[in-house]
């Protein structure tokens, strides 16, 4: 009789503990709040344009005995994502992959995508084709990689990107500075890969985000906030949410074991203020991703969206989805006196004597022939203009592809440098072809092919 009682009595309180927790409505739609620390999260995925696997691997998915990376997956999680909460946010640069996605897309599925987009849900950054690298590039080839890219944004959603996104580049150009962002419109550019030794002192210093004036000559009209990472573009240790990897999710629900609310929230704090005790103003930004990330994107977002709740429930710091425009206008509008830098920040090593300075020279074969096709696609775009027609999108496409910074660069897989090459070779001959025929007529171009 005792034992039934004990039973009933538990029973009740599970149910009761059932009834008061259920369905929790996190709130996520904050901004910034005055007189606290502002914890700026952007979710985003770095996907490179080609690397270990070539870019259309990466884009569907395939080979994944190399890496487990599908792009097409993570666009379709994010969009689902954003479209559940509209306090939700993230931001996208390439195009290469973006473009490829959108034209599957149904007339619905874009019209959702139109609308996340007008709503600041969804927004492009850098918006070139890819992300290209400073050192080995030509300035040509990342004015018109960069152009292809914003040329089809303003299409699709006549929008034009704020802030640039330089994340993975090993080191980065003055040239990126004024011609690459100031010029471009831009009001702020972000990247990770600086010099060890550099990045302790400017922690030291408070010295990371910096007006960067990418030209003497130019002066003050060549300025832009520059904000380089305390750590690399992934969240502090505990903080990433993808799927399959090791994590600590935010675990509320008080009918299962291991619920770590109050640990989570006090681990937040604390990685907040050791960020803060480095950066200057009352705003820091937190990069929520890595390489390939969100293929699940609900695993990122469901436990932001916990942390978002109960670290402003708790009071201590504040913290919001955010993104790099929203960042920026926080910076500007705290009225911050801001370090003035005017160089490069090159060579890059991220430990003692490990200096990343081969790739300038890396593969000279290949970026010979990124080189000569440039100027070959310069002289055809001439050319295009005064005869009509397009017939230089697919070199276009592979020339905006090869500026990525594991391309033209040299640090990617032979396998793939391969399929840039091949890219190359088949927009080139496609050029090739047209002209043969516009000058000589068919009778020119059937000797050619069977030559």
């Amino acid at each position: 009789m005792a034992l039934a009682l004990v039973l009933v009595v538990l029973l009740a309180a599970v149910a009761a503990a059932r009834e008061a927790h259920g369905y929790v409505a996190y709130n996520t739609s904050a901004g910034t709040v005055a007189g606290l620390l502002n914890v700026h999260l952007v979710p985003h995925s770095h996907d490179d344009v080609g690397w270990l696997k070539t870019v259309d691997q990466y884009y569907v998915g395939s080979n994944n005995s190399i890496q487990g990376a599908c792009v097409m997956n993570t666009l379709d999680s994010v969009v689902d994502a954003l479209a559940r909460d509209p306090g939700r946010k993230f931001v996208v640069a390439e195009q290469a992959f973006f473009q490829r996605w959108w034209v599957e897309k149904s007339p619905q599925i874009q019209a959702i995508v139109h609308k996340l987009v007008d709503s600041g849900q969804l927004e492009f950054i850098n918006g070139g084709w890819c992300m290209h690298d400073e050192a080995a590039t030509h300035y040509i080839d990342m004015i018109d990689q960069t152009t292809l890219g914003h040329r089809v944004i303003k299409k699709q959603f006549n929008k034009t990107p704020r802030a640039g996104w330089q994340i993975d580049p090993f080191g980065h150009s003055a040239v990126q500075a004024y011609l690459l962002g100031t010029e471009l419109g831009f009001d702020s550019v972000h990247f990770a890969r600086i010099d060890y030794q550099d990045r302790a002192k400017r922690k030291d210093d408070k010295g990371l985000e910096v007006i960067w004036q990418g030209s003497r000559t130019f002066g003050s009209s060549s300025q832009i906030f520059t904000n380089a990472f305390p750590i690399h573009y992934s969240p502090p240790d505990g903080f990433s949410f993808e799927v399959l990897n090791d994590m600590t999710p935010v675990q509320d629900d008080p009918l299962l074991f291991d619920t770590n609310v109050e640990q989570r929230v006090n681990d937040f704090v604390s990685a907040a203020i050791a960020q803060a005790n480095v950066t200057r103003t009352n705003h820091i930004m937190w990069t929520m991703g890595d390489d390939f990330n969100y293929q699940y994107a609900e695993s990122w977002f469901r436990n932001m969206d916990r942390l978002i709740h109960y670290v402003n429930k708790d009071g201590r710091v504040h913290a919001l989805y955010s993104t790099p425009s929203i960042y920026t206008d926080a910076k500007h509008a705290s009225n911050e006196s801001w370090p003035l830098k005017q160089d490069d920040y090159f060579p890059y090593a991220d430990s003692t004597n490990a200096y990343w300075t081969g790739y300038f020279t890396s593969r000279p074969t290949f970026k010979g022939y990124v080189r000569m096709l440039s100027g070959y696609y310069l002289a055809a775009r001439q050319i295009e203009f005064l005869v009509g027609g397009s017939f230089t999108s697919s070199l276009e496409d592979a020339l905006g592809i090869a500026q990525h910074h594991d391309a033209v660069s040299g640090t990617a897989k032979q396998h793939t440098t391969d399929d840039y090459s091949k890219r190359l070779a088949l927009g080139a001959s496609q050029v090739h072809n047209f002209l043969l025929q516009k000058c000589f007529g068919d009778k020119a171009l059937l000797v050619f092919q069977t030559k």
